[in-house]
């Protein structure tokens, strides 16, 4: 009887050290797993083509289906377009155009998807062309066009105001606004240009027509700024838009 009741208990402790050890390496198994589970890739990762039929238009580098490095589009003679440089989707560093021959024609920074810096333009010959600056988005009013010999440009038309005062018979003043040559590639606009920037979304375009702007000021029954900005987009002959601005003195404090 004491031979059988041995036996039992030697069988039991057997069968509690082996499931313990069952146990013990089923948990290392598990942490195994954890340690080599690698996180899926949730897109294309490298570069893709893209074709108009047989001709190939543009090539973009994914990485995990976000655009990931070099983009680059083409010219149907296979020649570079124009090349971006993406991090995480947005662009960011230099974008570039290029000249059909070869040669850089544009090359604009940005940050974070968005323009900010000096955009600075090319000839074929390789010499600058234009210096235009922005600051993140918007233009400023710094701006530099040259000859292809190297020469700044300076003869840019001024704005020039003429008002026609009805104030005591109408309650009305009105602005005209021109240009000093007489050119009609011109807008004018309305908002308040003191951060140094032109934010398109904060300024009110004032009717032109073949190059002179109107605008016509009314009394008010409330106190208004005893002045209005005016702000000129002059389309220049590379293309570019030279930005004027003239601050004009009201002499009436309730003009809207």
């Amino acid at each position: 009887m004491k031979l059988f009741n041995g036996t039992i208990l030697l069988l039991m402790i057997i069968l509690i050290i082996s499931g313990c050890g069952g146990g013990g390496n089923s948990q290392a198994g598990k942490q195994d797993a954890i340690d080599t589970v690698s996180v899926p890739d949730t897109g294309y990762t490298g570069i893709k083509q893209y074709f108009t039929g047989n001709t190939l238009i543009k090539e973009v580098t994914f990485k995990n289906g976000v655009r990931e490095g070099l983009m680059k589009s083409f010219y149907n003679g296979k020649q570079v377009r124009q090349t971006f440089w993406y991090e995480n989707g947005l662009r960011e560093d230099s974008a570039k155009w290029y000249y059909l021959e070869g040669r850089v024609f544009r090359a604009t920074p940005y940050d974070r998807d968005t323009i900010n810096g000096i955009q600075q333009q090319y000839f074929k010959n390789g010499r600058i062309k234009a210096r235009l600056e922005y600051k993140k988005g918007m233009r400023t009013f710094f701006f530099e066009e040259f000859t292809s010999d190297g020469k700044l440009i300076k003869d840019y038309p001024e704005m020039e105001v003429t008002v026609k005062d009805d104030y005591k018979t109408s309650g009305t003043y009105k602005i005209s606004l021109g240009l000093s040559n007489k050119a009609t590639k011109v807008k004018y606009f309305r908002g308040d240009f003191s951060n140094g920037v032109y934010d398109t979304s904060k300024v009110e375009p004032i009717k032109t027509v073949n190059g002179v702007g109107t605008l016509t000021l009314r009394k008010s029954n409330a106190p208004t700024k005893s002045s209005v900005e005016i702000l000129a987009e002059v389309l220049s002959n590379y293309g570019n838009n030279k930005l004027l601005v003239k601050k004009i003195d009201l002499p009436y404090n309730d003009l809207k």
